[in-house]
């Protein structure tokens, strides 16, 4: 498998050969996790329509529910401007996070604001 040569050359990677992939709820537009892909990961997603992802600490491709079964079915891909992020937006079965929760942001801890200071 290989990209397509046009969307290939538009990528902007970092120097590990990665794009940031932020994962959304289809429905409901929440923010469930944040990942890393490589041009394998974004073809095998594009190709296959399962979230498919480069894990930096294995240095390997995942499949988003492979053992944990919490799958997630792709149902769009977009490019940001910048063409160095891609939003996925899926239908999420089970917990998208490691942890089991929902999302990956689902914690009650909130960074504060320098204008919530007072």
């Amino acid at each position: 498998m290989s990209l397509e040569p046009e969307l290939a050359a538009r990528l902007k990677r970092n120097a590990d050969g990665l794009i940031c992939a932020v994962v959304v709820d289809h429905e409901t537009s929440d923010v469930l996790m944040v990942a890393w892909m490589n041009d394998e990961a974004l073809e095998a997603t594009l190709t296959t329509r399962r979230g498919t992802y480069f894990s930096r600490s294995r240095n390997e491709l995942w499949v988003k529910g492979e053992t944990s079964g919490h799958t997630q079915h792709v149902r769009e891909v977009r490019l940001d401007c910048d063409a160095d992020t891609v939003l996925v937006r899926v239908d999420q079965v089970g917990p998208a996070c490691h942890t089991g929760t929902r999302s990956c942001f689902d914690t009650a801890e909130r960074l504060v604001l320098a204008d919530d200071r007072g």
